[in-house]
Order: C-alpha cells, then structure tokens, then sequence
C-alpha cells in the first residue's frame, strides 16, 4: 500500500483513537510497560497520544507520526500532561535522528504498518542511546493456533480497509533486528507483545 493511502486511513481513524482515551481496553498493559519510560522518550507513531498517561511527569517527549489528523488530536491531548512535548509530521520508515539521541524509544501497535519492520528496529538501535532502554506494545500473530488461523485469513481485508496487519510475529522481528531483547510477555492468546529490549 502506497504512503498517501495509508495516510488517509490513519487521518480517517483519528477520532476513534482520540476517544479511547477515555476507555481505553490496553491501558493497564500500556501502564505496565510504559512508565518505565525515562529522559528524553522518542514516540513512534503516536498518534492521538494514548500513552500520555503512563508517562512520568519529569520527561520530555518527541512524537512522530505521518498523519497529520492523529498529530493534531495528540497537541490538543498534550495540553493536560507537564511534559515538554515536540511533535513531528513524518514517516518513521523516513525519518532520520542524530545517533545517541534518546533515552528511551517507545512503540505502541505501530508495527503492523511499516513496510519494512526491522529497518525501522535497526533505527531504534541507532538512535537510542547505548545505555538507554526501547518499550514495544506490539499485536501480532497469536501463539493460539486456530486464532493464528483466524488472524492469518483476515489479514489481507484488515490491510486494505485500515492498513494494519494482523498476522506478524514480532518477536521474530525483534531477534531479526540489531538490538538484545530483554523481556517479552505476551498476552491476549499471545496476541499481544510487550517487548522490553535495549541497544546491542
């Protein structure tokens, strides 16, 4: 799927993300992982600012996302938390930062979309610093096997319709990356992936 496509889905999602705020079914796995978050955290694919909640008051945030309708709920969001936050219009697959750059890089169902899914961890493993830590919530392909049947039959119409695949195996492209993983828990069948891993 060209990158204007895919855009337009995620611009057309917005408002549905922007009120799971409120009632949002993955916030005790986003709080479980993601106020470990420290320094300077570099989000990818933010979107309208979900883990802003999770977050400790004392960091400062760089957000990154292509769509420009998910930026605009995640500044309207960002107003309510003490955080300094920087957000960015561009495609993470794109997107260049200096090496060394961050604390911590965190990823939440980002991971799904990326074209090129291992080149965009080999980014992580570049941009954050040796010592610093890189936070994935990531939905993919279960370790129950008739919903990875189930999973790997809709596949082809959830890409088309919202530009997200159901059926990757994350932990794979993890160990396919340039980083060291340490600690996976999975949940939900084992169809979601909360992956705590840090520069080799």
């Amino acid at each position: 799927m060209d990158q204007k496509t895919l855009i337009k889905k995620f611009n057309k999602q917005a408002e549905k993300y922007d009120k799971r705020r409120k009632n949002d079914s993955m916030s005790r796995f986003r709080r479980r992982i993601f106020q470990e978050a420290e320094g300077n955290v570099l989000e990818v694919a933010i979107g309208s600012g979900l883990n802003f909640p999770f977050y400790r008051r004392d960091i400062e945030l760089t957000g990154v996302d292509f769509s420009p309708e998910m930026l605009k709920k995640a500044a309207h969001a960002a107003k309510d938390y003490p955080f300094q936050t920087t957000l960015i219009q561009n495609d993470v697959e794109r997107v260049d930062f200096d090496a060394n750059s961050f604390d911590t890089i965190v990823s939440s169902t980002s991971f799904c979309a990326y074209q090129r899914p291992v080149d965009v961890l080999n980014k992580f493993q570049k941009w954050c610093k040796p010592e610093g830590k890189i936070l994935m919530l990531e939905h993919g392909i279960s370790d129950n096997k008739l919903l990875a049947g189930m999973q790997k039959m809709a596949d082809p119409l959830a890409v088309k319709i919202v530009g997200c695949h159901q059926n990757r195996n994350i932990s794979a492209i993890v160990k396919n990356a340039d980083m060291k993983l340490v600690r996976e828990e999975r949940y939900l069948a084992g169809s979601l992936y909360l992956i705590w891993a840090k520069p080799c």
